[in-house]
């Protein structure tokens, strides 16, 4: 099922303090960006966000966006200062993680 544009615009003011948020549709379902990092998205009107070590301390439950992915963290918060913080220190985990290997 395809998340609404209403619950996107509802996200999309929640994360407001984030710098930099972009998104980009895809499948009908949309992936969340700061400063061009990958940090969640929204999948069937939920908001998850990927796991680091700060997702996993300030959120409990966790969810699959489809089927095959890697469990994420559910946001069930309104609190949007609260929110962007996270998005902020997930953000600078996801950045100063291992560098990938290369594909061959």
């Amino acid at each position: 099922m395809a998340s609404s544009q209403g619950y996107l615009d509802y996200v999309l003011d929640l994360l407001s303090g984030v710098e930099g948020l972009a998104t980009r549709k895809m499948m009908g379902e949309y992936l969340l960006y700061s400063e061009g990092t990958l940090f969640g998205g929204v999948y069937d009107d939920r908001l998850l966000i990927k796991e680091t070590p700060a997702s996993a301390s300030a959120l409990g439950a966790t969810a699959v966006p489809y089927e095959g992915a890697r469990p994420m963290r559910l946001v069930d918060s309104d609190d949007g200062d609260a929110l962007s913080r996270l998005v902020g220190a997930v953000c600078a985990e996801l950045r100063g993680g291992p560098a990938r290997r290369a594909r061959r």
